[in-house]
């Protein structure tokens, strides 16, 4: 038996482009990444920035809002989805196309950024409309 998070997707978001405004995502799953000691948004967003510098990313992040964003693409794996560091969290989104597979190689290198920290993985999936 292992102690490793499971990264499994039980529901994808449904993407929507409504006329005039962009692009929306109805429902969907979430893994919330969080250390076991307490960390602010302004330490855990340079830890993240690294990680996709490093690559095998492909990423762009978002100015203008309240919180730390990117897109990301691990080209590896060919995943895409979104990371916000939010709340002392690392939040990973899985988009319509996302594995698993690109998921947990972030968070194998989250966890090797720092290994005296360990990280709480929680799966929140919300079913949509």
């Amino acid at each position: 038996m292992t102690d490793e998070p499971s990264f499994s997707i039980p529901a994808r978001p449904t993407r929507r482009f409504p006329h005039g405004s962009g692009v929306e995502y109805e429902g969907g799953t979430e893994f919330e990444l969080t250390p076991d000691r307490q960390h602010t948004e302004a330490e855990l967003a340079p830890v993240v920035t690294d990680i996709l510098a490093d690559g095998p990313y492909r990423y762009g992040d978002f100015h203008d809002l309240p919180m730390p964003l990117w897109l990301v693409r691990d080209e590896d794996t060919a995943d895409v989805f979104r990371v916000a560091v939010r709340d002392g969290t690392v939040r990973l989104h899985v988009l319509p196309e996302t594995e698993s597979a690109g998921l947990r190689r972030f968070y194998d290198r989250l966890r090797g950024a720092d290994p005296s920290l360990s990280w709480r993985v929680d799966r929140r999936v919300d079913g949509g409309a």
